[in-house]
């Protein structure tokens, strides 16, 4: 029997009532919104994350790669070594008034007195100190029984410099050298100083030792103990895999000529 309009119309918005009220739709309905929810949530976390991590998830503040020739070490265990005067340093390397840098590190203050006898080398080294380019670097790399290594600055464009090894070149504890490429004359501003004696390690297959490559340019007068606690703060793995980047930055706030 054929139904009214009216009572066709009343019919069909009854299905759709019920198929709004149908448990099952309210349950599927139920689980998109928890769905959309948990998106929503880790969109919210990722942006968050981004927002209060300096440079990104992933910046890694020492990805620039360190020195090839790195220095590579040969743990020898060693005592707090004890500095000579610079009056008693060989009179052809070191004078009384010879120029003093200091470096005021997060982990104490560090006097180094400057060679006479290497002015490439020296005088590249106070050029930069005077110009700040070591003011707010890091020691990104550090390594018990062996030597701690800083100077890396990312902004700074710092020319190469010609190797100075020359006579009485020696890596013993407490002096400082320049840290460079396996190529010649690669040195720029980064800089490394021995904690232990390393002039007779081997760094090649050949065995070219350290005092063949590296070139020492002075000597710590004072604060040879910061040197040493630096030398053994807690260290993990760094982007190449060696276990040597401190865990809490150790900064070198600034740096100073003294005279």
């Amino acid at each position: 029997m054929p139904r009214s309009r009216r009572y066709r119309k009343s019919q069909n918005k009854t299905k759709t009532e019920w198929g709004k009220n149908n448990p099952q739709t309210k349950a599927k309905n139920r689980k998109k919104l928890i769905i959309i929810g948990a998106i929503v949530a880790v969109i919210v976390v990722i942006g968050a994350v981004f927002a209060f991590v300096p440079n990104g998830l992933f910046a890694n503040p020492s990805s620039s790669p360190s020195p090839s020739a790195s220095p590579t070490a040969t743990p020898s265990p060693t005592p707090l070594p004890t500095l000579a005067p610079a009056a008693t340093f060989p009179t052809d390397q070191y004078s009384t008034n010879g120029t003093q840098v200091l470096l005021v590190t997060s982990m104490g203050d560090i006097i180094v007195q400057m060679r006479d006898d290497k002015p490439i080398t020296t005088q590249n080294f106070v050029n930069l100190v005077e110009q700040g380019v070591y003011d707010g670097t890091v020691f990104h790399r550090v390594m018990e029984d062996f030597m701690i290594q800083g100077g890396m600055n990312q902004t700074a464009n710092v020319a190469k410099i010609s190797d100075e090894i020359g006579k009485g070149n020696r890596n013993v504890a407490g002096t400082i050298a320049m840290a460079k490429t396996s190529s010649p004359n690669s040195a720029t501003s980064q800089f490394f100083i021995n904690v232990v004696d390393n002039g007779n390690n081997v760094i090649d297959q050949e065995g070219t030792k350290f005092d063949e490559v590296y070139t020492v340019f002075g000597q710590v007068i004072s604060g040879m103990d910061v040197v040493m606690n630096i030398s053994q703060v807690p260290v993990t793995s760094n982007t190449s895999g060696e276990n040597s980047q401190p865990v809490d930055t150790i900064t070198l706030i600034s740096a100073h000529v003294l005279n």
